[in-house]
């Protein structure tokens, strides 16, 4: 059977659950589509029309495998400002002008993608993007709580409509006008499902999504009170409005303000935001995605591009990928592009086949779903959250948030980026540490020869401003193998960048490969939350390192417990028992730290921090080694790979000792030492054949003890293992304890 041939049948064979999670997905788009219409002021179904466009343009050109398209939460303050804006007072003009803006805005995000762009979100701080969606919602919020309680006229900045919060309340219960009332029951019944839906145990019941249940009792709710020949409450302008024959009184975009700067910043604004929400859902379902499969998100910014601008033709809006309904698509067991094109094929069937219930909706619950999904994104947990990581990290959101609440999106974001960099610049009192590196290269990455490792090490800085160049080596390694990823050559490391590693950790780990973070045990943090600011603090050599655990010490510290060693993480500067030893004789060691040692104190393994070189050619290197106290005197010699440190040996007065009858062993080690005669009687053939058997490794003998060193950097938690393995296994051949 050929590839193709497969591939065929295993779409044919997964067709019905893609089917069935379309079909889920259309019943959460449904309402949703109409409320965001609705929240930006545009005709119900412009939103009905963004999402069957971008189901089925995206499912045929998108590279994504099980994301859903359609209009997003993130446009509705750009569109709403929009429309009430370009149209100065004459809403449906707006809706025209922005149509057009729209049709622009695909045509820039076809652009971005040719231009590989899709790192655009890798340039926004988390903490900024937090605020940023933290004020999209109480956007959204402001503005629905109103209709959501009879008021559909209420009109303001998102700052005054949340004033008049209380007001409304009021009114409702002041002016006790009926339709008001009826509007208001309704809206605060169908906030309390949303609220309480996930709390109701039945497999069944969950079965229909919470918006769905919405439309389903309150179009139920007409139904009834026409079989008891009871006139309905609520007049046509508290309901949803559908047009007798949509495609009679379909709406073309209006060009005619093209070069107007407020459409130029229209524009922008559109694409930006579009963009950022996009970017961002992907690379979170991506996570949720049972086969671990990366989306091509340059290919899927191209396919929003054009499935933007037919909607923006058509009279529909924004396309963007959606992470809620992206969800319900995955948790529905959907596995392909296919799932997202049934879900567009469901809803062209739901407002071709119910056009009369449609119109049953009240405006009041579809503003109680969008009050939920506005509260959601402005959350007061997400304050505390983001407090958790760091003081520094509050005040980029809060400067995000009010910014753009008071002004405007691209405003707000600007604002979060600025006050993130300045931060950055104060906490490292240092400017000069961003500028004169941003254009270096600054990141190494090779596959370890002598390993099944790929290294990487990222040197100066690693934030928001070049977190692109560490993605893009990440990116072309293989998830099925391991990556040692070193910060130890790299002043400070952001919070965007250490919450962005934990998507390649996991996705990683899912396909079987790893990623072990290593170098930032040194590194001081304001908080103990493990995706915190870490930075090289100067402060006195024996400081604390202990203070915040990385990762990997915790890893140290649960190995020691499984060896029944003792972990002992603060630096210690007494390093005499390494300066007899001729690989450290020339190397100052000012202390070593990570400390795990046997209860007898035969075995340690440190990691070590040493300087070589003077002047401009000094180096700061750090590297793991393991120590081993002998019980017997055993000859001083050094085993290093052939060729590697002659030099320096030659210097001490050793010479390459040649061992009879083992070619292999002369070939690929150098021995040296200063008694012939007793080391070649120490090198036994079983010897010989457990070195030659095992993975290279630096060894050296002063007499009483041993020093084991791999590779001049520091070991991964699995290294240090192998290490210590290796070493226990040679005490025993060297003291004949086998």
């Amino acid at each position: 059977m050929t590839a193709k041939t497969s591939q065929t049948k295993n779409f044919i064979n997964a067709l019905p659950k893609n089917i069935f999670s379309g079909f889920v997905v259309s019943l959460i788009a449904l309402p949703l589509g109409l409320g965001l219409a609705l929240a930006s002021e545009a005709p119900p179904i412009s939103g009905i029309i963004a999402a069957v466009v971008g189901g089925i343009v995206v499912s045929i050109l998108g590279g994504s495998n099980v994301t859903i398209t359609g209009p997003g939460n993130g446009l509705v303050i750009v569109l709403l400002g929009a429309i009430t804006t370009l149209g100065g007072g004459d809403l449906y003009q707006g809706y025209l002008f922005t149509l057009a803006a729209i049709v622009v805005s695909g045509g820039l995000m076809v652009l971005l993608g040719f231009l590989k762009m899709g790192r655009l979100a890798d340039f926004f701080p988390a903490s900024a993007i937090e605020g940023m969606l933290a004020a999209i919602g109480l956007g959204i919020l402001a503005k629905q709580f109103h209709i959501m309680i009879g008021h559909n006229n209420e009109s303001g900045s998102i700052i005054s409509l949340l004033g008049k919060i209380p007001t409304g309340l009021y009114g409702v219960y002041k002016d006790a006008n009926p339709e008001i009332l009826v509007a208001a029951a309704i809206g605060i019944i169908a906030l309390l499902i949303m609220i309480y839906y996930s709390k109701i145990r039945n497999k069944y019941f969950h079965l229909i999504p919470a918006p769905m249940w919405i439309l389903i009792l309150t179009i139920g709710f007409s139904y009834v009170l026409a079989a008891l020949d009871i006139p309905y409450p609520m007049s046509s302008k508290f309901l949803v409005n559908i047009p007798d024959d949509i495609f009679a009184q379909w709406a073309f975009p209006d060009f005619s303000i093209l070069q107007k700067k407020e459409f130029i910043l229209v524009v922008f604004a559109i694409t930006l935001i579009a963009s950022i929400e996009s970017l961002l859902s992907i690379k979170a379902v991506d996570k949720l995605d049972p086969l671990s499969r990366r989306s091509n998100v340059n290919k899927d910014l191209k396919a929003l591009g054009v499935a933007t601008s037919i909607s923006g033709l058509l009279g529909g809006l924004n396309v963007v990928t959606v992470i809620a309904r992206s969800s319900v698509n995955v948790n529905n067991n959907a596995t392909n592009r296919s799932a997202n094109l049934f879900h567009a094929l469901f809803l062209v069937a739901f407002v071709l086949l119910f056009q009369d219930q449609l119109r049953k909706i009240p405006l009041a619950a579809l503003a109680a779903i969008l009050v939920y999904t506005g509260y959601k994104l402005a959350t007061p947990k997400t304050l505390g959250k983001i407090a958790k990581i760091g003081k520094e990290q509050i005040a980029i959101f809060l400067v995000t948030l009010l910014t753009t609440l008071f002004t405007n999106l691209i405003t707000g974001i600007s604002a979060g980026i600025v006050v993130t960099f300045l931060i950055h610049v104060v906490i490292n009192k240092s400017f000069s540490l961003f500028i004169n590196h941003i254009t270096k290269p600054n990141i190494l990455m090779y596959k370890e020869k002598d390993g099944n490792n790929y290294y990487v090490s990222v040197k100066y800085f690693c934030s928001f401003l070049n977190f692109y160049k560490l993605k893009n080596n990440l990116d072309v390694i293989p998830e099925n193998e391991n990556v040692i990823l070193d910060f130890s050559l790299c002043n400070f490391v952001d919070h965007t960048v250490m919450d962005g590693l934990e998507s390649y950790i996991d996705t990683f780990a899912k396909k079987g490969g790893s990623i072990e973070i290593i170098g930032l045990d040194k590194h001081g943090a304001d908080s103990k939350h493990p995706f915190a600011i870490r930075k090289v603090i100067p402060l006195a050599k024996l400081a604390a390192v202990e203070r915040y655990f990385t990762k990997r010490q915790k890893l140290l510290k649960s190995t020691a417990k499984e060896y029944h060693w003792k972990y002992v993480p603060k630096k210690n500067p007494k390093t005499d028992f390494l300066s007899n030893f001729i690989f450290f004789r020339t190397r100052e060691i000012p202390y070593i730290y990570n400390a795990l040692k046997d209860k007898d104190n035969k075995f340690k393994v440190v990691d070590v921090e040493f300087t070589e070189g003077a002047f401009i050619a000094r180096e700061v290197v750090k590297t793991t080694i393991m120590h081993i106290q002998l019980d017997k005197e055993i000859p001083i010699f050094t085993l290093d790979k052939e060729g590697l440190l002659d030099f320096i040996y030659g210097l001490a007065g050793f010479k390459d000792i040649t061992i009879n009858n083992h070619p292999d062993f002369n070939k690929r080690f150098y021995l040296s030492g200063e008694n012939e005669t007793t080391i070649k009687e120490l090198f036994t053939n079983e010897l010989i054949l457990f070195l030659e058997s095992n993975p290279y490794y630096h060894i050296e003998s002063n007499g009483s003890t041993l020093l084991i060193l791999k590779k001049e950097r520091l070991l991964s938690v699995q290294e240090i293992k192998a290490m210590i393995f290796f070493g226990q296994q040679l005490y025993a051949l060297l003291q004949g304890k086998n």
